[in-house]
């Protein structure tokens, strides 16, 4: 390939990066919108809620934030409030005095699958004209790149 091509392709490469980063902040702008105007709640406290439901046994306050990514004084101040509003409950660890977990109540699980179909709706429609096979394809690709991103991550170039 040429290095007028290449540079063609790469400047192409930085403009589909650039559509994908305003995609995802567009979408992700929405969903915040609706969560706060339909449901009075946010982002961080659904994804805290999405990490408990999908450990019904509860997550300890450590585990809970490294899974999203987030600061242990973060998912403190989600769960408090969520705890005071009966929707979470924190429980000892068994064999470690310290520690507590964290997990959705029935109330939170039954508020939590509210939220997540609305969620799913709110994605539907945002996606709608993207056929089976475009998803397919833009998954795979997107895989790729995570992929190559975790190697990356462990070492593993």
């Amino acid at each position: 390939m040429s290095d007028q091509s290449q540079d063609q392709l790469s400047k192409a490469r930085l403009r589909l990066w650039l559509k994908l980063l305003k995609s995802v902040n567009g979408i992700e702008a929405e969903i915040r919108r609706n969560l706060r105007d339909d449901h009075g709640t946010t982002l961080p406290r659904f994804d805290v809620m999405s990490a408990l439901a999908r450990f019904p046994e509860g997550l300890k306050m450590s585990d809970l934030s490294t899974f999203l990514k987030v600061s242990n004084g973060n998912v403190t101040g989600i769960v408090d409030k969520l705890t005071e509003e009966g929707l979470a409950e924190r429980v000892a660890v068994p064999g470690d005095r310290r520690a507590q977990q964290a997990r959705l109540t029935d109330k939170g699980r039954a508020a939590f699958e509210e939220l997540a179909n609305h969620h799913e709706t709110w994605i539907n429609d945002l996606l709608d004209g993207w056929s089976p096979d475009d998803i397919d394809t833009v998954s795979a690709r997107l895989d790729a790149v995570l992929n190559r991103n975790s190697h990356e991550d462990s070492g593993h170039a």
